[in-house]
């Protein structure tokens, strides 16, 4: 018993790493991301670098998710650590912005394994009852690494170098696979279903299609040109290629049939729009701290840390709450928080103080940090265990996609608001005449622009950043509006409906 019990210890240890590196990942990327175009080049293609690792999250999830029903949770986590790590090995060695997305890509591939199977794995080996507060600690550590995250990544990219920041996720990855490996006893029987190709591939090639043709329209082809025009129609032609496919799937990629229980629909929406909206705050607000304020990375990692603390604490009491009371009650106080959060940062400006963005970030932290371990339980609260991979997997696709549209879609918006408040500030072509913005975000190029030039970049900046979090809002309120449309279950009755359940199992 007592070794039985120091496996599963070890197990979970794994498991926590494992989140921990592919959490952090996110935002030691993005306290580094001024930097990395400063040296690299290409602020136009920022998005991609968070979006193709978000892409291929998405593609990955439900995918993994109906692998691990069939063949075993272990050999797809392992699978997932192998990818990732090789993924941010290649990162390490970009010359490109262009060339670090795709490598982002190769690390999403491992990264759309990693989460999702972690969870499953954690309700696989711990009782009802006990998955409360096991949330809460798997919450805590993803906001963990958010805090650590930053702090980690700017002290890197002023000290070692960028390449580091992807470097750093060797270690951790090793041991985790190393204890994952060696005390993770898995049962051999597991459900025979089909993979969803067709429909995984539609929707896909759906997203991506929509992604192009809003990141090129505008940009480098028309609106109504024949390639824009082109990747609409195949947006159309594969999402309505997906709807049919999944209507007669006998194993959906993304089962409708689980959205008719409303607790788990309104859950995954959630999760969607939290996403969307939160992916804004953990992109922009590094460039906000080293574009306006001006200054190094570390500026960047530093001013982002009460929002990650905020969310440490958002974590652990959503985890804790939820043998107290309903789910809809714990994610109201969190739309409450984070709506509030991402209204405030909407009014982001030159002028805004250092503590104020610390307030604005410390709120928006807790308000998220509720959804990382409430939604994860309340998604999966009536499925039993041969669904429970599916619903997991198909929580985490509905937040990666949420998240992946967000980074295009308000990318798009900061973009356009960026090139027209340079056009005000310096007239038609200031982009082509001024050189490239993000000179702006290094304090030595700093330095070389003059003051009054200076000061309209920075207003250009922080207004567009300021734009983009008001339109940041529709998802925000939109995730308020559904927390009211949840059902009032609580874990403690479920659990005591489902023990005997459990122990057929």
């Amino acid at each position: 018993m007592n070794s039985k019990e120091s496996n599963l210890k070890l197990v979970v240890v794994g498991l926590l790493l494992g989140i921990l590196m592919s959490a952090m990942d996110n935002t030691i990327v993005a306290s580094a991301m001024g930097t990395i175009v400063s040296d690299l080049g290409g602020l136009d293609k920022i998005v991609w670098v968070t979006s193709a690792y978000m892409v291929m999250v998405m593609a990955g999830t439900p995918i993994f998710g109906k692998l691990s029903d069939m063949y075993g949770r272990k050999r797809f986590f392992i699978f997932g650590l192998i990818v990732f790590l090789v993924g941010s090995a290649l990162c390490g060695t970009a010359n490109s912005i262009t060339q670090l997305s795709i490598y982002r890509a190769v690390q999403g591939i491992g990264g759309g394994a990693l989460m999702p199977i972690a969870f499953t794995i954690m309700f696989d080996i711990y009782p009802p009852e006990k998955r409360g507060k096991l949330t809460g600690l798997f919450g805590a550590v993803f906001g963990i690494s958010s805090v650590v995250g930053p702090l980690l990544g700017a002290y890197i990219t002023d000290y070692v170098g960028w390449q580091w920041v992807f470097y750093i996720n060797l270690p951790i990855g090793v041991v985790a696979f190393i204890l994952i490996t060696l005390s993770y006893k898995e049962s051999v029987s597991h459900a025979k279903q089909r993979i969803d190709w067709g429909g995984a591939f539609t929707l896909v090639g759906a997203v991506i299609c929509l992604m192009f043709a809003l990141e090129l329209g505008g940009n480098q082809y028309a609106w109504d040109s024949a390639q824009i025009l082109g990747l609409f129609g195949g947006f159309a032609v594969l999402l309505i290629s997906f709807l049919f496919i999944e209507r007669v799937a006998p194993e959906a990629v993304i089962s409708f049939a689980m959205f008719r229980n409303r607790l788990f629909a309104t859950s995954s929406i959630l999760g969607l729009f939290y996403g969307s909206a939160f992916i804004v705050a953990t992109v922009y607000i590094p460039i906000y701290v080293q574009g306006v304020y001006g200054g190094s990375a570390t500026n960047s990692g530093l001013i982002l840390m009460p929002m990650m603390i905020g969310t440490v604490i958002g974590s652990q009491t959503g985890g804790l709450l939820t043998t107290k009371t309903s789910f809809r009650n714990i994610m109201l106080l969190s739309a409450v928080c984070f709506v509030a959060g991402v209204f405030s940062l909407s009014t982001l400006a030159p002028d805004t103080s250092r503590l104020m963005l610390n307030m604005f970030m410390a709120l928006t932290g807790f308000g998220v940090g509720f959804s990382f371990s409430v939604l994860s339980m309340s998604s999966i609260h009536h499925f039993d265990m041969r669904q429970r991979g599916s619903a997991t997997s198909t929580s985490t696709f509905m937040r990666s996609l949420g998240m992946t549209l967000g980074i295009t879609i308000f990318g798009i918006i900061q973009r356009n608001s960026f090139t027209n408040g340079l056009s005000d500030a310096f007239g038609a072509g200031a982009t082509s005449s001024f050189g490239d913005p993000r000179a702006a975000l290094t304090p030595e190029a700093r330095a070389q622009i003059p003051a009054p030039v200076l000061e309209k970049i920075t207003n250009a900046l922080s207004g567009s950043i300021a734009h983009t979090f008001l339109w940041a809002l529709v998802p925000a309120v939109l995730g308020f509006v559904f927390v009211l449309l949840m059902p009032g279950d609580r874990l403690t009755d479920h659990s005591k409906k489902q023990q005997p359940a459990g122990e057929q199992r």
